[in-house]
């Protein structure tokens, strides 16, 4: 597993498109037992390597229903975003982006370069956690069109993969207009990872 997580972070694959640069952010452990799989880092997990190391990371934690020293232990908890590197924002971007606002999609060649290779490791996983969009249209191709729906249809998707929304607090608009969210999938998240950690 080493040479292939010293392949990973020396990637270049993106190299040319980055504008902050390469940083690959992935937490990755042969004896985890849930793996997330994510969007692509921001700008302060960049900065500091760590993901999920913001905002995000503090709400997803606490969906999980586990504390930042379970959650950054490799060896329970494996992250693999879609894309590993930041790709930039939609401001600090070149293209014609039609007055979008924050970062830019993950990038696409992380996945097909690298998932297949390091899901060979992850033979421990018990539990899939497709945290936003970019991981639901890759691992599950025949779910609904919306996030609200594929969230909405999780039980469909068991027992391996469960969806969730980005925790982003962009997303508070989204969580207050899904309140069965809360009420119904959190505690079956909770119960799910406590059991595959224990």
């Amino acid at each position: 597993m080493t040479p292939l997580l010293t392949q990973v972070k020396n990637c270049q694959l993106c190299a040319s498109e980055l504008v902050d640069g390469v940083r690959p952010v992935v937490q990755i452990d042969p004896q985890a037992k849930v793996l997330i799989i994510g969007q692509a880092p921001g700008r302060k997990v960049h900065l500091s390597g760590i993901p999920f190391d913001d905002a995000s990371g503090d709400r997803l934690r606490q969906w999980l229903g586990v504390t930042r020293e379970v959650f950054y232990d490799a060896k329970q908890i494996a992250i693999m975003p879609m894309g590993f590197c930041y790709p930039g924002s939609y401001t600090a971007s070149t293209i014609n982006n039609k007055g979008r606002s924050g970062d830019l999609p993950p990038r696409s060649e992380c996945a097909p370069k690298w998932h297949d290779l390091l899901l060979q490791h992850l033979t421990q996983v018990q539990l899939v956690l497709l945290v936003g969009q970019y991981a639901q249209q890759y691992y599950l191709p025949n779910k609904p069109k919306t996030l609200t729906e594929t969230v909405q249809l999780w039980r469909t998707f068991g027992p391996r993969y469960i969806p969730l929304p980005h925790p982003s607090p962009r997303n508070n608009i989204w969580l207050s207009r899904n309140p069965w969210f809360e009420d119904e999938l959190l505690s079956h998240i909770r119960q799910r990872v406590a059991i595959a950690l224990a």
